[in-house]
């Protein structure tokens, strides 16, 4: 293991202990020769902006909005660059150093870098993110909160077949279709991922909306049997569908977590780390009813919870 990678292994807090002034960067240049600022202050190293990143996907989008109000609230410019599209989209541009930090879902990443990772706890995935990230990246401290990929019935389907775990589903016959968008044909909890671990035959049927208002329509249209809604999408109890449980593990725990490029200044960390500590699968609930409800946009929202959490 090189020593970069030692320290991006160290416990952050470790890390952070020190100066106030010292960055990620910092560190890694007293285990190597190369000028950790040569990306010219890139991540706020030096004062520089920190581009903040989210994805396509509006309760993203408000984690992002809380991340650059905090970043900016210690003194540092943040740049938003939101709804850029998905993992396959955004990765390449954190791994780069074009964004500095985006918010991200803790097994999913993990499963993005490693598919054959067998970690099932929040714990035992913050670890292996560590051995799995390439050196540029690291990740800070999950939050309770999480937004789960989550397969829902509607509450008919349910009661007409007996429908309450994933493996159910075989109870329906024939190949099962999913609203989901298109990418969930080649994740791991997804057609494959459920055949090789409950049995259950299943396709995709493309829905670019992750979990929102179309797929929610396919749904309750009858145009699919299953949906995959995330788990905070108040929508699953507004249109009283059926969660499915998942007792093989077959997702795994979707954190919130900040990712991040390991240049990034020491007090946007700080500032981050601040967050996760209080962000709760309730409060972010109740930031996505107020987008989805109230039509109130991210900005608004992020201010509103960082008031009410006393981070600013």
């Amino acid at each position: 293991m090189t020593a970069a990678r030692r320290i991006s292994r160290l416990s952050r807090r470790e890390l952070l202990a020190g100066s106030g002034a010292l960055t990620m960067a910092t560190a890694l240049a007293a285990c190597s020769n190369a000028d950790p600022f040569a990306q010219d202050g890139g991540g706020g190293a030096v004062g520089g902006t920190v581009v903040v990143g989210s994805q396509q996907y509006y309760s993203n989008e408000i984690i992002a909005e809380i991340y650059a109000q905090v970043i900016e609230g210690v003194g540092l410019k943040a740049e938003r660059q939101f709804q850029i599209g998905q993992r396959e989209v955004y990765l390449p541009e954190l791994e780069a150093g074009r964004i500095d930090v985006i918010p991200e879902y803790s097994g999913n990443l993990l499963r993005y870098y490693d598919a054959s990772a067998t970690a099932v706890d929040a714990a035992a995935i913050q670890a292996a993110l560590l051995d799995a990230l390439p050196a540029s990246l690291a990740v800070l401290d999950q939050a309770p909160a999480t937004d789960q990929d989550t397969y829902v019935v509607t509450r008919a389907l349910a009661e007409e077949h007996g429908l309450a775990s994933i493996g159910d589903l075989t109870r329906l016959g024939g190949t099962v279709r999913i609203a989901a968008n298109s990418e969930l044909a080649t994740r791991p909890y997804g057609p494959q991922g459920l055949m090789a671990t409950y049995g259950v035959d299943a396709k995709v049927t493309p829905v670019e909306d992750s979990g929102g208002p179309l797929t929610v329509k396919a749904l309750t249209d009858g145009d699919v049997e299953v949906a995959d809604i995330y788990s905070s999408n108040l929508a699953i109890e507004n249109n009283d569908l059926v969660a499915l449980q998942d007792p093989k593990g077959l997702i795994q725990p979707q954190n919130l977590t900040p990712l991040v490029a390991v240049t990034l200044n020491v007090r946007a960390v700080q500032a981050l780390d601040a967050v996760s500590a209080v962000l709760t699968p309730e409060a972010l609930r109740a930031m996505n009813a107020r987008s989805t409800d109230e039509q109130a946009d991210s900005a608004t929202i992020a201010a509103d919870w960082l008031a009410t959490a006393g981070l600013v």
